[in-house]
């Protein structure tokens, strides 16, 4: 573990001067439409190890007296309060973190959009709240006949009758909190506006995956595929580059088909000189060239094509993602003759709720389960659920235990302690659980660091565990799955639900 396959300094620099060369190219005007996760880009991390989650921040403040910021939002995500699985929050909340995340580093935000605007009381409400903290909204209503009808949408009915956003900075951030949030469209509504108005403006987008320079095959491309799996991403050879220039580049389904419709749009607006040649060519992506460890990097992004493997199927037996996601991820396993258990905490995880059984250590529902770590040395320890705490609780007690190198028989958090916090559940909360989740142990062990200074040594390890492995052998209880973020660790489990109840708190 720990072993790094990528460049964070020399992709930052490369990546921020290709983004000023692009705008050169124009009239000194881009609009950059920015895929993928702005901040907390962890899937990143994970299959580039020495990736900076946050190297697009990084970017946006080295560029931030050249750069405007624009969110854009599909108001139909809002309708239906759409989630964003890696931080559990609705994508209008996110749309708030990532504003908050922006001032952190310094980066104000120009104005939020909510693109294919429909008159919805949840819509509305949104609206609302930003207009009234401050943040100027923009309302793009759907464009009849959009992405097709290419000469009612270059025209006053179509991007004409979108409101333009006023920007006096060179190169305009176009994001958003997720997919299909209408990025594009409105780049390309503002290249309209701007040639209206005398200014010979460009388009491009700043990718990161798949990567144009890696094979086909490549298991970072893959990994790309498979994250996008819900939503049947596919990467293919982009042919209008290899027809154009003669080069093998690679690029995805949905950029490819539309790249047609795209092109006759931008040489509409732009004139054919400046449009663009191929997909490829829209990218501005310099990812591949900091890659300093192949091996390191195949063998993350296998790592996480299993993890995503192990989410879908969650995803599946709550209802939340279909079969056939699955088998677009297992296809991608088989094909790269990957297991689930080549994920090293997953076999120890099983055994421990095995473990579990056989000690008669079942939690308060009568199921056994398990729990296994990854930690930074290559050590697995486990941990398995008690009518005390849950297993994920035990695990990472153990962990800390291991790493601050506390003898196994010392308690970290007294009898008393637990019995308060399930006297305090079952007694005043009414709940029919009374062991420790996550949440409820981290609070208990911080609890006892005032009486006790080995648990205040234990406690000072929790920072230690950001980016191990771990795996369940159940679905997570909320306070175990929050107390897990929150503690940067990545998790996977079986689909397997460690409670008959169908509403758990």
């Amino acid at each position: 573990m720990g072993r790094i396959g990528f460049d964070n300094s020399l992709y930052l620099q490369q990546q921020s001067e290709e983004i000023l060369k692009r705008a050169g190219r124009f009239d000194n005007k881009l609009y950059l439409e920015f895929g993928g996760k702005l901040a907390f880009d962890f899937h990143a991390a994970r299959i580039l190890p020495g990736f900076d989650p946050n190297v697009k921040l990084q970017l946006l403040q080295r560029l931030k007296d050249k750069i405007d910021v624009v969110i854009c939002i599909y108001s139909g995500d809002i309708e239906r309060k759409k989630i964003r699985a890696d931080f559990g929050i609705a994508y209008d909340a996110d749309t708030l973190r990532i504003i908050d995340n922006l001032r952190e580093w310094d980066i104000s935000v120009k104005a939020v959009v909510v693109t294919r605007y429909e008159d919805h009381p949840a819509v509305n409400s949104f609206i609302n709240k930003l207009d009234r903290r401050g943040i100027r909204v923009y309302k793009h209503r759907a464009i009849r006949g959009y992405p097709t009808d290419v000469d009612l949408i270059v025209s006053d009915a179509g991007y004409g009758a979108n409101e333009y956003i006023e920007s006096d900075k060179p190169i305009v951030i176009v994001t958003g909190p997720g997919p299909s949030s209408g990025k594009m469209a409105t780049c390309l509504s503002q290249v309209y506006h701007e040639y209206r108005r005398g200014v010979a403006a460009g388009y491009a987008k700043f990718e990161t995956f798949p990567v144009w320079s890696l094979p086909l095959n490549h298991p970072v491309n893959i990994a790309y595929e498979a994250a996008t799996a819900d939503i049947g991403d596919i990467n293919m050879v982009d042919p209008f580059h290899l027809e154009h220039y003669h080069t093998t580049t690679i690029n995805y389904n949905r950029d490819i088909e539309i790249f047609p419709v795209v092109r006759r749009i931008c040489e509409r607006i732009m004139g054919p000189d400046q449009a663009y040649k191929s997909p490829t060519d829209m990218g501005v992506n310099r990812v591949g060239f900091a890659i300093t460890d192949d091996a390191v990097v195949c063998e993350a992004a296998k790592q996480e094509i299993i993890r995503r493997y192990f989410r879908y199927q969650c995803e599946y037996a709550i209802g939340a993602a279909d079969r056939k996601t699955v088998e677009r991820v297992k296809v991608l396993m088989d094909n790269l003759g990957l297991h689930d258990e080549d994920r090293s905490v997953v076999a120890p995880a099983r055994e421990a709720a095995i473990a579990a059984a056989s000690t008669k250590g079942k939690g308060n529902d009568g199921f056994y389960c398990g729990a296994a770590l990854q930690l930074p040395d290559g050590t697995v320890v486990t941990g398995k659920n008690s009518p005390l705490m849950h297993a994920a609780s035990s695990c990472i007690l153990n962990a800390v235990k291991k790493l601050a190198k506390i003898p196994d028989p010392e308690m970290l958090i007294a009898p008393e302690v637990i019995s308060s916090v399930a006297m305090l559940k079952r007694n005043i909360l009414k709940s029919r659980r009374v062991s420790l989740d996550l949440d409820e142990t981290l609070i208990a062990l911080s609890v006892s660091t005032t009486t006790n200074p080995i648990a205040k040594q234990a406690m000072n390890q929790l920072r230690k565990l950001a980016g191990c492995e771990m795996h369940i052998s159940h679905l997570p209880t909320p306070g175990d799955e929050a107390g897990l973020r929150k503690l940067g660790i990545n998790l996977t489990c079986d689909p397997k639900f460690a409670s008959r109840d169908l509403f758990v708190d």
